[in-house]
């Protein structure tokens, strides 16, 4: 597949403007690993090959297992994720696939119940981000390298 545009190039300043809030999600906090897994997630959901690509390579730099990292498409399915995941993987889905307002709700409950309410926004900043990155590689067709 070959990449539309140069999205560097396109428009610097308002790659700037994204490349500052990824650093901003970067420095709020977040569980690194957890992190990669929320990222990871969302751009299976979206479908971004460039995004899954840099995350899952970026999971396993921070230590994330390789096991987990396999079965995180069906993180609902499996016993390997802790409460804190779930709920942020949940707030992931919800977020990314924003058509089911009920499913919204159900995941900010299971936010409320492991995290305080800046860590909930904190995690939506870090949603909306990776989001922004997909939609960015899938429309510009980002080449995995």
């Amino acid at each position: 597949m070959k990449q539309r545009l140069d999205y560097h190039q396109a428009s610097p300043d308002a790659l700037n403007a994204l490349i500052a809030l990824e650093l901003a999600v970067l420095r709020l906090g977040l569980d690194p690993r957890l992190l990669q897994l929320v990222k990871l997630r969302a751009s299976q959901i979206n479908g971004c090959a460039y995004c899954v690509d840099i995350e899952s390579d970026e999971a396993r730099r921070v230590g994330e297992a390789p096991r987990r990292l396999f079965t995180l498409s069906l993180w609902r399915e499996s016993t390997l994720f802790s409460a804190q995941e779930r709920a942020a993987l949940a707030w992931t889905e919800a977020l990314t696939q924003l058509n089911n307002r009920a499913a919204i709700n159900e995941a900010r409950a299971l936010m409320s119940a492991v995290f305080d309410e800046q860590q909930i926004e904190n995690w939506a900043l870090a949603i909306v981000a990776i989001n922004c990155w997909n939609r960015v590689g899938i429309g510009f067709r980002k080449a995995i390298l």
